[in-house]
């Protein structure tokens, strides 16, 4: 766990500490025990599956900073994003030269609180204020469940959530989220909508090493990023956006400014500590004397894929789900042929199960329903980023449901 302790007027900001751990720290942490009985909540992204990787670190991301540092609202007052770290900036112009998953050069650098503030940052830069009808925000089924909250929950003028992209006919102005890897599918995707008068955002929070492989550096208008999905450090509340057009990276800073007025300027600084030592941990694995175990791409995706082989293993010869197959494709980060692993299972039940979420939940596992993501009941989104003990019960209990009489039984 991350945590911060006080030392004379400093906050010290740790990816890991294993000094005066609580009772209560102890059982959300990797010591952790679960009961034979327990509800399993696989229902969120929580990416506690890192954790074990940050704790063998130890001291390499600890950041100290005074008391005196950060008070002012202003990080740099040139900066068009005049509330980035500049240390930040560096950090993940770094990260995505070393891992080959985006261009940078020619883009600005918006930060957010997380990436969910940047989605709705990018829509209200995205949509025309002049219209005399809103711009439809549409994205392809199964689509992330959040994105239709974000659009729906301030009742905006300027923007309205339309649905599928696959079935949107709409005129006027448009705006398409893309997300590739898909959330809740883990399918790498292109743009629906070939209309005119359409808008992007490519939500890129799952193209990383660890979930699918690089095949080329993705290069769009706007492409977002979350600290919680790349490290694993979702407790930061941290994303930022690489923005083409200044003006629409202008307005996306209004928006930042108006709402939170800036990022937390600590949030930043743990972040871009954290974002060097994975790309220096890139680095010395291409020199002889790198050690594979250091470089938490490599860590990432060798336990994904572990957890992978065991889910399918387990599903193999179901007569009650089915799992998606994933293409084998070069990744340029690895230099070697592999298939994705992506941070969520995403599980249809077979014949007579028409509510696979309920199916789950009788059975004390939390999953979300394909209802939610604009697809069918029958599927569920199955976290695989949850702790080790989470996990493991989950693949237990997976497999007392394959020897149940199911079927009739539905």
């Amino acid at each position: 766990m991350c945590g911060t302790t006080e030392q004379g007027h400093a906050i010290r900001l740790s990816s890991s500490s294993s000094e005066n751990v609580s009772s209560d720290a102890r059982s959300n942490g990797a010591t952790r025990n679960l009961s034979s009985d327990a509800v399993v909540n696989l229902d969120h992204g929580d990416p506690t599956i890192f954790e074990t990787y940050w704790r063998n670190m130890g001291d390499k991301c600890t950041v100290m900073i005074p008391g005196y540092q950060s008070l002012s609202y202003f990080a740099d007052t040139k900066s068009l994003c005049w509330f980035l770290e500049p240390k930040l900036e560096e950090s993940i112009k770094n990260l995505h030269n070393v891992v080959g998953n985006a261009v940078v050069d020619d883009n600005y650098i918006v930060v957010g609180t997380g990436s969910s503030q940047l989605i709705q940052a990018a829509l209200y830069a995205l949509s025309p204020p002049d219209q005399p009808k809103p711009a439809s925000i549409v994205c392809a089924a199964p689509y992330y469940s959040c994105y239709k909250e974000m659009a729906e929950f301030l009742r905006s003028e300027l923007y309205k959530w339309e649905g599928d992209a696959h079935t949107f006919d709409k005129e006027g102005p448009y705006i398409e989220m893309v997300t590739s890897p898909n959330n809740p599918d883990g399918v790498c995707r292109e743009a629906v909508v070939k209309k005119d008068g359409g808008k992007r955002v490519h939500d890129l929070a799952y193209y990383w090493p660890q979930y699918t492989p690089i095949t080329a550096p993705a290069d769009y208008d706007i492409m977002l990023f979350t600290v919680s999905k790349c490290t694993g450090h979702a407790g930061s509340r941290l994303g930022w956006a690489l923005v083409k057009d200044k003006e629409v990276a202008k307005k996306m800073v209004t928006f930042m400014t108006i709402s939170t007025i800036g990022v937390s300027k600590e949030s930043q600084h743990r972040a871009a500590k954290i974002l060097e030592v994975i790309s220096n941990g890139c680095k010395d694995l291409k020199s002889p004397n790198g050690n594979i175990i250091d470089n938490f791409f490599h860590y990432g995706q060798s336990i994904l894929t572990k957890r992978w082989d065991k889910l399918r293993n387990t599903l193999k010869h179901s007569r009650v789900f089915s799992l998606a197959k994933y293409p084998v494709k070069y990744c340029h980060f690895t230099q070697d042929l592999s298939e994705a692993h992506p941070a969520f299972a995403w599980i249809k039940s077979k014949d007579k199960i028409d509510d696979c979420e309920k199916l789950f939940r009788g059975h004390k596992v939390l999953t979300r329903s394909g209802k939610r993501f604009g697809s069918d009941p029958k599927y569920v989104r199955v976290s695989m980023v949850s702790k080790e003990e989470d996990f493991e019960l989950f693949i237990k209990r997976l497999s007392s449901l394959n020897n149940l009489n199911i079927i009739s039984a539905a």
